[in-house]
């Protein structure tokens, strides 16, 4: 029997594709519920391969919360069916008004969407026409390690009390030099002012309280620091930090992870994660200062639509 790509059906979500792994199954499902309740998702973009009755994989679309056309795609289970679930994913978001597609595989596998076999999985994206975009190290930190103490030389002040001009502006000023391969690509096809404001319209987007989101000041003034730690549907996150090119060298970039991680755990969270490029050193070094723990490595993928 040949196989089908379809929808998947009310009596199938939120499990989709289930595997002989109770642990995988039970967190994928409560990944997936999750998406749907906070409109990551819906029925309609959420795929799955039927061969002679049974399912043998799945994709889901994903966007940031209540936006009409989706980014990207997760909970990519290939099964015996992978090309066919990612031509039917990039036919679906085209249809919606995608121009792009973006995926992220994370190494090693882990909850909450276990890609396993990712040698098979790279192998099926760059088939698909996924290039890798950035080879990125994943970072957490645990309320047991404890909450390393601020830095006293940066004020800082609030997206509630400052808008939201400042914070592309000094944001502009951060992509100057970036080493960030997404960064670049976004600079490359925006230009940086672009860029800046694209990056803070997804952290917009991104669950958040206002006076998360801020800037810190040095003594004379000046805006030195950008810190923007949010929610993702799992976990909390830094975000999105910077420190101006004209006071790098002086310890902030630490000092900003310190300051999402104060206001995230003043928040009640007990774990946050961050990510950053392999090729930024710095601030690789500024996760370990700040008491993170490199757990995993991800790479981003991303092809045009």
């Amino acid at each position: 029997m040949t196989v089908v790509i379809r929808a998947a059906r009310p009596d199938e979500l939120p499990a989709l594709t289930t595997l002989d792994d109770a642990e995988r199954d039970a967190a994928t499902a409560d990944y997936l519920a999750t998406l749907l309740d906070r409109a990551c998702t819906r029925p309609e973009w959420c795929l799955v391969a039927e061969d002679d009755g049974a399912l043998v994989g799945n994709i889901v679309l994903w966007s940031p919360p209540g936006r009409p056309v989706p980014v990207d795609f997760v909970l990519f289970e290939p099964g015996t069916a992978g090309p066919a679930l990612l031509d039917a994913a990039a036919t679906l978001a085209r249809e919606l008004g995608a121009t792009g597609q973006g995926h992220v595989l994370d190494s090693p596998a882990q909850t909450p969407q276990f890609q396993r076999d990712p040698e098979l999985r790279e192998t099926l994206l760059a088939d698909a026409g996924l290039l890798l975009e950035r080879d990125g190290r994943r970072f957490q930190w645990r309320a047991e390690s404890g909450l390393p103490a601020l830095d006293p030389r940066l004020t800082w002040r609030s997206l509630a009390e400052l808008g939201e001009t400042p914070f592309v502006d000094l944001l502009e000023a951060v992509l100057i030099d970036t080493k960030d391969a997404i960064f670049l690509a976004e600079i490359a096809e925006h230009g940086l002012r672009g860029a800046a404001d694209l990056n803070i319209r997804d952290m917009l987007d991104m669950e958040h309280q206002p006076d998360w989101y801020e800037i810190g000041y040095d003594a004379d003034g000046l805006p030195a620091a950008l810190s923007l730690p949010a929610r993702n549907p799992s976990f909390a996150v830094i975000g999105l930090v910077g420190v101006a090119p004209t006071h790098r060298g002086r310890g902030f970039s630490t000092d900003v992870v310190v300051r999402g991680l104060h206001v995230l755990a003043a928040a009640g969270e007990t774990e946050v994660r961050g990510d950053c490029d392999a090729a930024n050193l710095g601030m690789f070094r500024s996760f370990v200062k700040a008491g993170f723990v490199h757990f995993a490595d991800r790479k981003m993928f991303a092809r045009k639509l």
